[in-house]
């Protein structure tokens, strides 16, 4: 599975708190940026890569994640990949950690949610519980 590179709170949401759920916790293993990309390759090829040999590309869609072009880059990648080598089986897993409008989105994310499940990072503790069920059963398909 292919986490993409975040910045800030949601850096912080993905290494202390999504990371030890899904690997420690959920015995799944991530590709993370920092850690598992090759060094000497250029970008753009660790990120092609990594999505191609993963089973999911889990998004934590945030502004910040809006902002970055290599993570744009990294979502348009992942959709082309379920179009082209996989039949367009859905290999993107959006998780909104921040509340966005639709009027935030691109037009290809917005297409994507609009015509796929995603799942809302909730702000209680019931939710929570029912969160980390749902992810864990999603990636492990």
């Amino acid at each position: 599975m292919r986490l993409s590179p975040m910045r800030t709170k949601t850096n912080t949401f993905v290494h202390w708190t999504l990371l030890k759920r899904i690997e420690q916790e959920g015995n799944i293993r991530c590709c993370v940026h920092k850690r598992d990309f090759m060094p000497g390759n250029d970008i753009a090829t660790n990120i092609t890569s990594a999505i191609h040999n993963s089973r999911k590309t889990v998004v934590i869609m945030s502004h910040s994640f809006l902002a970055s072009d290599w993570c744009l880059f990294e979502f348009n990648m992942a959709k082309m990949e379920s179009i082209y080598s996989r039949s367009s089986e859905n290999i993107i897993f959006i998780v909104f950690i921040e509340q966005l409008s639709s009027k935030d989105l691109p037009l290809n994310v917005l297409e994507l949610v609009q015509s796929k499940s995603y799942i809302e990072f909730p702000n209680d503790e019931y939710g929570n519980v029912v969160f980390w069920e749902k992810v864990k059963e999603t990636l492990s398909m």
